[in-house]
């Protein structure tokens, strides 16, 4: 299968830059590009595309609003959301995390790492180790708005999913884990897919940021 993506960047030869190297791949197609974020919105209006190569820092609309917009769309037409920053915009590239974003990537990231992010998140999975996305999380914990308050959602866990969510939470592999709680890989693979699908998450990115923001896991903890 072809992965439609949109390019979303207000300097044209960032945009040019990377529809070169998408191109030269016989499975991405460059099927939109837009200015800003409110541009992206009227793309995706026009075609349907599998993921967004969004930019962070635009005029009208920032990345972040465009990315918290784009993934409350309906689910036939929310393609997911890889983002991109610069060392000082982090802030503002876990901010769209935090908005439903799948990843994100440096901009100055070499071509196949492009490439590559681009199909993980197309599959279904996150360019964003949990780790990295702790540790983000440590440092901007200031950021993260008011006390955490345990989200309703959770309720719906057992006591051994709500184990394994703490453990992706603290940035642990799924065989870190199955180590851990002595089960079999395979085993903790099923419970994180329970666990994102009960608390309607995309990927391990957001069910780290969840933790956070419901005070399972505290910043530096």
């Amino acid at each position: 299968m072809t992965v439609r993506v949109v390019i979303v960047d207000d300097q044209a030869l960032v945009r040019a830059g990377f529809r070169m190297v998408l191109d030269s791949q016989p499975d991405l197609a460059v099927v939109g590009e837009a200015i800003d974020g409110a541009d992206a919105l009227r793309v995706l209006d026009r075609v349907e595309a599998d993921v967004v190569v969004m930019d962070v820092r635009m005029p009208t609309m920032d990345g972040v609003e465009a990315t918290r917009r784009i993934c409350a769309r309906p689910a036939g037409n929310r393609p997911r959301v890889l983002v991109l920053t610069t060392f000082d915009t982090e802030a503002d590239a876990f901010a769209a995390l935090r908005a439903g974003a799948s990843g994100f990537l440096l901009k100055n990231v070499p071509p196949e790492d492009l490439l590559a992010a681009i199909r993980v998140v197309a599959e279904g999975d996150s360019v964003v180790a949990p780790s990295i996305t702790r540790r983000l999380l440590d440092r901007f914990a200031g950021q993260l708005g008011p006390a955490p308050t345990e989200d309703p959602r959770l309720a719906q866990l057992t006591d051994r999913e709500r184990e394994v969510l703490l453990l992706v939470a603290q940035g642990l592999s799924n065989a870190e884990i199955a180590a851990r709680v002595h089960v079999a890989e395979a085993t903790v693979k099923t419970h994180v897919g329970r666990i994102l699908a009960k608390l309607q998450l995309r990927d391990r990115v957001q069910a780290v940021v969840l933790a956070y923001e419901s005070g399972l896991v505290t910043p530096g903890g």
